[in-house]
């Protein structure tokens, strides 16, 4: 398997060096270039703002060389695998990899409750009503963030800013001037700040939309004027994936292949997890094979499991059973398998493109 990921220059690592910088334990790498910088100016403030979707090729498509967001970005990097808001997030959030903290994708198989969740909903797949069970296993993965290790120790100040939850925003504006009054508090201080555009608008405009280009236009524009007035601080801006145009499999078209599996599919609809019925898995590969063997790779459990396809670490307890028997890898298709027409979008990620995988991290100093 050849793994596109750098777990040497990818989000966790991003993490890694905010972890130094704020004198807590990391695990992994951290980027040079962002620890001499932290070092060398001592920022009073750190603030990563992440724009879901906003992969490298989206942005270098959309702005020209001059504008704000291009002529700051230090380099591209890579995201985690899968290249998802689940996985990607929670390693930005708490500096470790996917096989880690153990958020493999918007829906993982949870073995002690023998159901597939949808992990940031609290839902069992395809159901609306939180799942119970799921809350009480919850903290087999990693929930504690960064933002919670700072506060706890008591030296510095951390803060999350999100469109949902106890400190939410409504809007970009919004977000930025929930900012702007965390950094007007004493001490050395981190914030986290997550926007759930471009991506929101392009699962359902497509990446290439006049309406997603004007999202990130717009957040460019605002950017640049925000960080002018801002002193004493280090901005990072980051993605958590790119996206791709796609077109979808619906799976029950396909009852060879449904009949075949022992539960509903996971991970992501570009990375998707099969558990196979006792005795099933040689004609289940040679039927998947002939179904999608042109738009993706099918992997076994074991091809993974001996990958760095999720990162370097200690394994999740959740991690191996969530895996299923198979993962299905759109390493270069824009196609999709989904569950349910209920989850068709006209652009995706998680899959292996570059327009995927690749992110931007994009340096604004203002200390």
């Amino acid at each position: 398997m050849n793994v596109k990921n750098n777990y040497d220059e990818c989000l966790t690592n991003l993490a890694c060096s905010v972890r130094k910088y704020f004198e807590l334990p990391y695990k992994h790498k951290t980027l040079k270039y962002i620890d001499e910088l932290l070092e060398s100016k001592e920022p009073e403030n750190v603030v990563v703002l992440l724009f879901d979707g906003l992969g490298s090729k989206i942005l270098d498509r959309t702005l020209e060389p001059g504008d704000f967001f291009r002529r700051n970005k230090l380099k591209d990097i890579t995201t985690v695998f899968p290249a998802t808001t689940t996985a990607a997030t929670t390693s930005v959030r708490t500096g470790t990899n996917p096989i880690e903290h153990g958020w493999l994708g918007w829906d993982m198989y949870i073995e002690p409750i023998d159901k597939t969740i949808t992990l940031f909903l609290n839902r069992e797949k395809g159901k609306k009503s939180v799942c119970e069970d799921f809350l009480g296993v919850r903290n087999m993965l990693i929930t504690k963030t960064i933002t919670d290790e700072i506060n706890e120790s008591g030296k510095y100040t951390g803060t999350e800013i999100m469109p949902f939850g106890e400190n939410s925003y409504s809007g970009l504006d919004d977000m930025l001037g929930k900012i702007e009054c965390e950094l007007k508090k004493p001490g050395k201080k981190y914030i986290y700040a997550y926007d759930d555009e471009p991506d929101k608008t392009m699962h359902v405009k497509r990446s290439d939309s006049p309406e997603a280009a004007r999202l990130i236009k717009e957040r460019n524009k605002k950017l640049e004027e925000f960080c002018s007035r801002i002193e004493n601080t280090v901005f990072i801006v980051v993605a958590d994936h790119g996206h791709i145009n796609v077109k979808n499999y619906l799976l029950i078209d396909y009852p060879e292949i449904l009949n075949m599996l022992e539960r509903t599919t996971s991970i992501e609809p570009r990375a998707v997890s099969f558990k196979v019925k006792d005795g099933l898995s040689e004609k289940f590969e040679e039927k998947f094979d002939e179904l999608f063997g042109r738009d993706f790779t099918l992997y076994t459990k074991s091809e993974v499991e001996k990958s760095r396809l999720f990162g370097d670490g200690e394994p999740n307890p959740l991690f191996s059973a969530a895996l299923g028997d198979y993962i299905a890898i759109a390493e270069s298709s824009d196609k999709c398998i989904i569950a349910s027409p209920s989850s068709a979008y006209l652009s995706h990620h998680a899959g292996y493109t570059d327009d995927e995988i690749y992110v931007p991290l994009i340096v604004i100093d203002r200390a």
